[in-house]
């Protein structure tokens, strides 16, 4: 089948092949790993949500449109946090949809050990895991 003939695939078949290709993790082994420093978790909800529902402590805050930048350990732009291909990156989202899509983009940049947290930060905090305040969370970004 020539390209031009081929399927374009939908969003719900995007996910099912690229969390195929993901170790994605539950909340409590995040929190683990995170605690144990075998994981670096990244949030990349974007502004309103995190000053609306708070952060997860210790997380790295890096909007979704940084992402790739930010962690590419052979970036100019990256964060110090990125500090090699075989760190364990675990990726937040909201509900745990585009960070299994930002998992991926970040296994084309090398980081085969990238993945994310199945339900997001809503499945964090359902766990009842470690989360700042909203109020708390808008002081600390205000001043970073």
């Amino acid at each position: 089948m020539s390209e031009a003939s081929e399927r374009p695939l939908g969003i719900d078949e995007l996910l099912e092949r690229v969390r195929h290709g993901l170790d994605r993790i539950g909340a409590r082994e995040a929190h683990d790993a995170a605690r144990a420093g075998e994981a670096l978790l990244v949030d990349i909800r974007y502004a309103a949500l995190r000053e609306r529902d708070g952060l997860i402590p210790g997380a790295l805050v890096v909007e979704r449109n940084e992402l790739e930048w930010r962690l590419d350990p052979q970036g100019s732009h990256r964060a110090p946090e990125a500090t090699g291909h075989d760190l364990r990156v675990v990726v937040i989202c909201n509900e745990g949809y585009a960070s299994s899509l930002a998992a991926a983009s970040l296994h084309g940049l090398g980081l085969h050990r990238a993945t994310d947290l199945v339900g997001g930060f809503q499945a964090w905090r359902a766990q009842g895991l470690p989360v700042t305040a909203p109020a708390e969370a808008a002081g600390r970004e205000a001043s970073a």
